[in-house]
């Protein structure tokens, strides 16, 4: 079930109604009837893959139990390294047989050997790479000593599968949401109130400002070879924004949704572009991603404790794996390592050099490295990121930009209307990014707080309502 979907606007306010209205100060009530609704929620898509997210949910349950129940050191490791395997077994098949079966084939094409490599039509179940983290997060939380195991497997399993974050995250920690789970919760108007205004940008971002960018971008990257010069950069800008609305909008609706329920959600987004270093961008840029990956792979490698050849090297494996994380295919992963790769030289040069450079320089320089990453983040396929990169410097006009918009948006009137949401949503931004907090224009007074509601509702009304098929970006990892 998607966000942007009637389902969902029929869906949320029953949920809503029934959790408040009958079920009242009733724990255990609410928490199993979470449950129930995040399955119907996630089933609505397949429920057949409601079975895999039972299964290795429970493995993690069980495993995470036994683990807090013993002071054995072995049987600790192994239980904790059952559900790591089974874990990244499922999520490996589910992945990534078909890359490394496929990448299998061209190496042995490559040493002119022949060989029939069967690949399986695999389809990736919806929010995976997700809950899967999340559920591993909490075991090894457990083997650490960080946190109580629950022995309460419903109160569990609404962790787990949490509708409003089940699909796209923000990958919560067991130590947040599980401990609130725990807690009786109160319906509070006032932070209810602020659910809904944050799901009323998170859509406005979507709708409005990722899905019809989605269109320009899909034309240009679908046919690569056809756009040079202006038009493939101004593709690419497209799509960094096109990302941003599309994923920050998610997780905004999603922590508003929360909200509604009485739970606190972490922040995923926080104006990423205006970042003036890359280590700065990923302090910015999906937070419970960059966080996971901190606390859960580069600091167990040894993390900056180590000798500094080690720390680079860990650094830098980091992002390459953070990439191959978004996806089965070596566009990721180059992704990923341009981006460890500038960690590592920001580090180098801050460590080793007197350079301090301005804000200014530091905000251009990591504004380009990031927007020149998502070529590969973006094409279908290495060839056509090449080819796009290759085509950013040949001779290009803005005759073609012109024709581009008007054969994607139909007529100058949608176009302008675009840029003019396109300014209102960059300004925003920047209201955000000054207020230090997501509070967008709470302190106006009330005729002016209600006049930007309306206006959003009208745009997403009026501006939103398009063609493109209801999806979210990152579905897809």
């Amino acid at each position: 079930m998607l966000f942007n979907s009637i389902e969902y606007a029929l869906f949320l306010p029953v949920v809503f109604s029934i959790y408040w209205y009958v079920l009242r100060n009733k724990l255990k009530a609410q928490n199993f009837f979470l449950f129930a609704a995040s399955s119907v929620f996630y089933g609505w898509w397949d429920w057949r893959f409601l079975f895999l997210l039972y299964f290795s949910a429970s493995i993690d349950f069980a495993t995470a139990y036994f683990i807090d129940k013993s002071e054995n050191k072995t049987r600790r490791k192994n239980l904790l390294l059952i559900t790591l395997v089974s874990n990244l077994t499922i999520l490996g098949f589910f992945k990534y047989f078909n890359f490394f079966a496929d990448s299998f084939a061209v190496v042995l094409a490559k040493l002119h050997m022949h060989a029939s490599v069967s690949t399986l039509k695999i389809v990736l179940p919806v929010g995976i790479s997700f809950y899967t983290f999340q559920s591993i997060a909490y075991v090894v939380d457990v083997y650490r000593k960080q946190l109580k195991a629950s022995d309460n497997y419903i109160e569990f399993m609404a962790f787990i599968s949490f509708f409003p974050q089940l699909i796209a995250g923000p990958i919560e920690r067991a130590t947040h949401l599980l401990k609130q789970m725990q807690t009786e919760r109160r319906f509070d108007y006032n932070y209810a109130v602020s659910g809904l205004r944050l799901m009323l940008y998170g859509f406005f971002k979507k709708v409005v400002i990722a899905d019809n960018l989605s269109k320009f971008v899909d034309q240009v990257y679908g046919q690569p070879n056809d756009y040079t010069g202006v038009t493939p950069i101004i593709a690419t800008l497209f799509f960094a924004v096109q990302i941003y609305c599309d994923f920050s909008g998610y997780s905004d609706i999603a922590i508003g949704t929360a909200r509604l329920f009485g739970f606190d959600l972490m922040k995923n987004f926080r104006t990423p572009y205006f970042a003036t270093s890359l280590k700065e961008f990923w302090q910015r840029w999906h937070i419970s991603l960059s966080t996971w990956f901190r606390d859960y792979l580069y600091i167990p490698l040894g993390g900056n404790r180590v000798s500094t050849p080690r720390k680079y090297f860990n650094l830098f494996i980091t992002f390459v794996l953070s990439g191959l994380w978004h996806g089965a295919n070596f566009t990721f992963i180059i992704w990923g390592a341009i981006h460890g790769g500038i960690m590592v030289a920001e580090d180098f040069l801050k460590e080793n050099t007197n350079l301090k450079p301005s804000k200014l320089i530091g905000w251009i320089t990591t504004f380009i490295i990031v927007i020149y990453a998502w070529v590969f983040f973006r094409a279908a396929n290495l060839t056509d990121a090449i080819t796009i990169s290759k085509n950013m410097f040949l001779p290009g006009t803005l005759a073609q930009v012109k024709l581009l918009l008007i054969q994607v948006y139909y007529s100058w009137i949608f176009v302008m209307v675009m840029g003019l949401c396109l300014v209102f949503f960059m300004l925003c931004e920047l209201a955000i990014y000054n207020q230090k907090h997501s509070g967008l224009f709470v302190q106006l007074p009330k005729a002016a707080r209600f006049a930007f509601y309306y206006l959003l509702v009208l745009l997403i009304v009026f501006v939103g309502l398009n063609d493109s098929a209801p999806n979210f970006i990152y579905f897809r990892f």
